[in-house]
């Protein structure tokens, strides 16, 4: 247990703090979840989307979560919401067999000449 006064504060506004994120927390994870029942139900997903990006939203402008992985779930979230409605099903299966990637070139490891040969140093003047 703290003794000084500033950390006794910290403690305090620390599980303040924790209980506010908690809370942002469990209201994310239930968009999440509601809205992949409902895209696994085949009940139209884009009402349960927009619920889910705005929790995730408020998530980043709470600082609770980072904004990349904000950008990456929300990303997975409409992907799984064009699946449930059934237009990225083909699509999706396309662009996994479009993103192979060609074999890399290999350089060949044979010395370069130089293009010109550096210019022969003029002899020192002669002194009289």
């Amino acid at each position: 247990m703290p003794i000084i006064k500033s950390a006794k504060k910290r403690v305090r506004t620390a599980f303040k703090a924790t209980a506010r994120n908690a809370r942002t927390k469990r209201n994310l994870k239930t968009a999440v979840k509601a809205l992949y029942s409902a895209a696994k139900g085949g009940k139209k997903a884009s009402n349960e989307l927009k619920k889910a990006q705005s929790a995730i939203d408020k998530a980043v402008k709470k600082n609770v979560i980072h904004k990349n992985k904000a950008a990456r779930k929300k990303s997975q979230l409409a992907k799984a919401a064009k699946i449930a409605a059934g237009v990225g099903v083909a699509v999706g299966a396309a662009k996994a067999a479009s993103k192979k990637k060609p074999a890399p070139v290999k350089k060949s490891t044979a010395k370069r000449t130089p293009a010109k040969k550096p210019a022969a140093k003029k002899a020192p003047a002669k002194k009289k």
